[in-house]
């Protein structure tokens, strides 16, 4: 679905011109996702350079409307790509564990104190300002 300029303009305000996840403020190149996967077939073209991948038709044209859109900052949405926001969650949740795991800069980061960590759950930033 192409949004028009009005529809974008109003997608951005949803949240106050913030990102639907993470909250930061949103400047003109926001993305616009679907809070349910579209996911799209993927095509393979062949060009000049030679054969790419491309989307095609979504296999859920059903999830592919207005009120099924969140205003994403570029890396929210990439990260999130057609994940269900619960397994984008946990996929989220599990980023610790890893990081100790199988990252020695970042454990260094936590031993001088430049990196704390909370515990604290995931919550999207439209999760917080709808409890409000």
């Amino acid at each position: 679905m192409r949004l028009t300029k009005a529809q974008r303009a109003t997608l951005q305000q949803k949240y106050g011109g913030h990102c639907a996840y993470c909250g930061v403020v949103l400047g003109e190149k926001f993305h616009a996702d679907h809070l349910e996967s579209v996911q799209r077939e993927l095509l393979s073209k062949q060009t000049a350079a030679g054969w790419k991948l491309v989307s095609g038709k979504p296999l859920r044209p059903q999830n592919d409307v207005l009120e099924n859109m969140m205003p994403a900052c570029p890396p929210c949405n990439i990260s999130k790509g057609a994940q269900s926001l619960e397994g984008w969650w946990r996929w989220i949740s599990g980023h610790i564990n890893s990081l100790n795991s199988y990252h020695p800069i970042y454990r260094l980061t936590k031993v001088f104190g430049l990196v704390v960590e909370t515990g604290n759950p995931v919550v999207f930033y439209f999760e917080r300002i709808e409890k409000c």
